[in-house]
């Protein structure tokens, strides 16, 4: 689908909390469909959950963000980082909380304006997954 968008670039500072920064920021300009466009910075603590995995993986340290990449609205999100540690080891997964900021994390996103986002179940597996709609468009069940 198609739709105009807006911007918005904005910075966190050490030890917030990188998903939740975002979230929060979806819930105060009320974003109906956003998209990560780039995100730079560094993480002092990771907690991704790893392909096919019920359970995130926790580490402490000094990471690189390489890159963040998703969508979310503000009342869901679906969001992947990849991170590297300090010897360039680079892993990445689906970004849980408790990702927290070292230095700083620059984050530009887009609102697509015509569009909002919901989560409904998928039978395929189980998963709550993105449904697409034109904002004046009603809920298909």
């Amino acid at each position: 689908m198609h739709s105009s968008y807006r911007t918005y670039v904005f910075r966190l500072k050490p030890h917030e909390d990188l998903k939740r920064s975002i979230m929060q920021f979806a819930k105060e300009h009320n974003i109906k469909a956003g998209i990560v466009l780039t995100c730079v910075g560094s993480l002092e603590q990771v907690n991704l959950r790893f392909a096919n995995q019920d359970n995130g993986a926790k580490k402490n340290g000094h990471f690189e963000i390489v890159s963040l990449t998703g969508t979310f609205s503000d009342t869901a999100c679906h969001l992947h980082t990849s991170v590297a540690d300090s010897t360039g080891h680079t892993f990445g997964g689906h970004l849980l909380d408790e990702n927290l900021v070292y230095t700083t994390a620059e984050i530009a996103i887009a609102e697509l304006e015509e569009l909002f986002f919901d989560r409904v179940n998928d039978a395929t597996y189980g998963y709550q997954e993105l449904l697409i709609r034109r904002k004046n468009e009603p809920r298909k069940p």
